[in-house]
């Protein structure tokens, strides 16, 4: 397989609310309820973290529209310019099974069996500015996944619009 191959790819659309999602390792150890989860350098990046658990801000209060891709190796970082916010981070995945959850009810919107270990996780957010109030709008979100090791948090693209 050549680098950056697709290995898997899914649509995603459901409905959430508070304004997040989750991509969780199936057995989480860690928790959305800490008092750090969604600390304000969470907020600004739109990415919570705990073990086991990836929170992500989405702009809207509601519908999440975007896709999910698994890769071989990372893209190389590019031109964001299209994008409005870029934000990548570790999950570790001890089960081999990674799911995305809504909030708050749990939810399964997307499941798929990985080899156990750490995946960086890349959330491409876009038309951000589309959403009206905090209801509905037409942000999009491109996630990317692949195994590799521990990084931490990468802010490549911040969105200043964001509503307080």
């Amino acid at each position: 397989m050549k680098q950056n191959e697709n290995i898997g790819a899914a649509k995603l659309n459901f409905y959430t609310s508070h304004r997040q999602f989750y991509i969780i390792d199936k057995n989480p150890t860690g928790s959305t309820s800490t008092d750090d989860f969604w600390s304000d350098a969470a907020s600004i990046r739109r990415l919570a973290v705990e073990s086991g658990i990836l929170g992500v801000g989405t702009e809207c209060y509601g519908p999440v529209k975007g896709e999910i891709e698994f890769l071989n190796h990372s893209q190389k970082a590019e031109d964001f310019a299209k994008y409005d916010h870029v934000v990548e981070g570790d999950l570790q995945v001890n089960s081999g099974v990674l799911q995305i959850i809504d909030c708050p009810t749990g939810a399964v919107e997307f499941e798929k069996i990985v080899n156990p270990g750490n995946y960086r996780v890349r959330i491409y957010s876009m038309n951000l500015d589309s959403v009206n109030g905090e209801d509905e709008g037409d942000d999009y979100y491109r996630i990317e996944v692949w195994q590799g090791e521990p990084e931490g948090v990468k802010l490549y693209k911040e969105y200043k619009n964001q509503i307080p």
